[in-house]
């Protein structure tokens, strides 16, 4: 597993100081997926450097399954490395090399035997889907592929951690989920404990167990993927179930604005039929989305009550039946881009 405890960044400029990591903390249980999201400037790149000893933490400390890397030896460093296997974005093959060559390229520094050499490439190969392409050279294969050697190289020397740095954004979105669908099944068949950094959400929802959304160098929210969306109030969880800006009717034509969100038995349940048999009003319904977020179905609808609707017993009513549900103002109903952080 990993475990990060108060890591801090900072770099000095002069007489001038730029904290780039401020106190971030987080676990990633064995076995499982775990993704940083966050914009530009947030810090991940800085996350990623430390995580992997190409940037010394300020202070704080890196520990996977035991054994604090923050704490190596310079001439240690390189040993240490090798428990993490890094994804980059673009892949970062070596052009002069076959794919084989470029699986081959970390076991050849670790001095392996050439023929384990062989055999480990043709097994990895195998297993990212690329069997019969050990001969192909990078610029003859497609981008998909070339992910797929970097994945292969990876896993070269049978790390204990996966580091995915925005793997997939350089893909189409079929490629994409491709990808992404291949880090989840070899999480799965090897036990793997797998960060991926990202900025899209589409990332998140596909493969990760859990979250944290990192901003100005500091996690503001995270936790597991089906807690995290369960939270109306949370930015992570508009992302994860974002609703299109919907216009309700203001003035007297039209009563108060609410945000429902079911989760789990009670998104298959017609609770805003109960809502308009219990208190005789009608239920305008603004906008909605269903998605199945780490295996538990998920309902937002944002709807609009009737003219003088008892607003507050309307809400009492939903948390009853198990359903979060707050008021809004209107005019946060007609903002558009809720899907984004």
């Amino acid at each position: 597993m990993i475990t990060v405890t108060d890591l801090r960044k900072v770099y000095r400029q002069g007489k001038r100081e730029i904290v780039a990591l401020d106190g971030v903390s987080l676990s990633v249980p064995q076995g499982s997926v775990h993704g940083i999201i966050g914009h530009s400037g947030a810090g991940k790149s800085t996350l990623v450097r430390c995580l992997t000893l190409l940037d010394r933490p300020t202070s704080g400390s890196v520990d996977i399954n035991g054994t604090v890397l923050s704490a190596v030896k310079d001439s240690e460093v390189r040993a240490a490395r090798r428990r993490i296997g890094m994804v980059f974005q673009h892949g970062n093959l070596l052009d002069s090399r076959t794919a084989a060559g470029n699986v081959a390229h970390p076991l050849e520094l670790a001095g392996t035997p050439k023929e384990t050499i062989r055999e480990r490439g043709r097994e990895l190969l195998r297993l990212v889907g690329l069997e019969g392409f050990e001969n192909a050279y990078p610029s003859q294969l497609s981008g998909g592929q070339r992910q797929r050697v970097g994945i292969a190289r990876a896993l070269a020397a049978d790390p204990d951690v996966l580091l995915c740095d925005e793997p997939t954004s350089a893909l189409d979105p079929a490629t994409t989920d491709e990808i992404l669908d291949l880090i989840r099944d070899l999480t799965d068949r090897l036990g793997l404990t797998v960060v991926v950094i990202t900025h899209e959400m589409h990332v998140v929802k596909r493969i990760c167990d859990s979250v944290s959304l990192l901003e100005k160098g500091r996690i503001v929210e995270h936790g597991p993927l089906t807690d995290v969306a369960a939270r109306l109030d949370s930015r992570l969880a508009k992302a994860l179930l974002p609703l299109p800006p919907a216009e309700p009717v203001l003035g007297a034509g039209g009563g108060d604005v609410v945000d429902i969100l079911m989760t789990g038995a009670s998104a298959q349940e017609p609770v805003l039929t109960g809502v308009a048999r219990r208190f005789d009003i009608d239920l305008n319904v603004l906008a909605g989305s269903v998605e199945t977020i780490g295996g538990t179905q998920f309902g937002h609808l944002r709807v609009q009550l009737s003219p003088g609707a008892d607003t507050a017993a309307v809400l009492d009513y939903l948390r009853g039946q198990g359903v979060t549900a707050k008021a809004i103002d209107p005019a946060e109903a007609a903002e558009a881009g809720e899907g984004e952080l």
